[in-house]
């Protein structure tokens, strides 16, 4: 009797915060063979390489998590951001259209200017306010004119227990430190990037691809200082968390001021919960708390 292969999922960009949380979710669903390419394995800026890849390893869906995230270093580094996060999502588009593979990308609320008053919408106009947030951009265009079975995940502020995040530097900060100063004047919700990995793979398991835009983070919306005093109040940390405005804060890149996401439309398409946004820190936490002490 024959052996039914598994259901091959590539996943990109595979030792960032998201590629980690899919790789923590592989033992949950055994019934696919996950295939995790960091940039050394599949250079996706490469269309040969990437088409290689595909002919080899034949996937049905392909995960890009690979990003060029450093915000304020994109606005010198063009060239850089622009291969990473738009010529590369074109190039493994294609490769998804050539070999009939569902393609999930990852962008972002930077693609937006961020003076809105209530959540963005997926039909709302998009005009980004720096570099980075121009290339995700662009990445959606590209991946959406090449193929029409392309799902992007626009998400906001994204933290993990791994990798480089907001969450983790503020807890090195706090620790160190017995006072900080933290922006109070950005509106936007934090997205735990093992929340957004988790209803990627619910959307996998039951069949439910749906082509198009969605926008995906936990519930509530807070500033940044919100969001650093829940970190200081969870870890107990006795640092003084002090309130500055954007412009006691300057950097090279200009932030939205308000960049929150309505997620009522992917609640709508595949009836997921999404966690509360001080639900999932406080999870994350633990895990660092745990990392900590073993």
């Amino acid at each position: 009797m024959a052996l039914t292969s598994s259901i091959k999922i590539l996943v990109t960009g595979a030792n960032g915060q998201l590629g980690m949380e899919f790789r923590q979710l592989q033992n949950a669903f055994p019934g696919f063979e996950f295939l995790f390419a960091s940039k050394e394995e599949l250079p996706i800026t490469d269309d040969k390489k990437v088409d290689q890849y595909f002919s080899t390893h034949l996937p049905r869906f392909c995960i890009n998590c690979a990003a060029y995230t450093a915000v304020d270093k994109a606005e010198k580094e063009r060239t850089a951001a622009y291969d990473v996060n738009a010529n590369a999502v074109g190039i493994l588009a294609a490769a998804c259209k050539k070999y009939e593979v569902k393609f999930f990308h990852i962008s972002t609320d930077y693609v937006f200017a961020g003076n809105a008053t209530k959540p963005y919408t997926e039909a709302d106009d998009t005009a980004p306010l720096n570099y980075y947030g121009y290339s995700k951009l662009s990445g959606e265009e590209k991946a959406l004119k090449e193929y029409d079975q392309v799902m992007i995940f626009r998400t906001s502020w994204v933290y993990s227990s791994y990798g480089n995040n907001f969450v983790k530097t503020m807890l090195r900060l706090i620790a160190e430190r017995e006072r900080i100063g933290v922006v109070a004047d950005q509106y936007g919700s934090p997205t735990y990037a093992a929340d957004l990995a988790n209803a990627i793979m619910q959307i996998i398991a039951k069949q439910n691809f749906v082509p198009g835009i969605f926008h995906y983070c936990n519930t509530g919306i807070i500033t940044w200082h919100q969001f650093a005093q829940a970190i200081r109040e969870i870890s107990r940390a006795s640092c003084k968390v002090d309130a500055i405005t954007t412009a006691d804060y300057p950097t090279p890149a200009k932030r939205p001021s308000y960049s929150a996401l309505d997620t009522q439309k992917f609640q709508q398409t595949f009836h997921i919960p999404i966690p509360q946004w001080r639900e999932s820190l406080e999870h994350c936490l633990g895990i660092l708390r745990s990392h900590k002490s073993s």
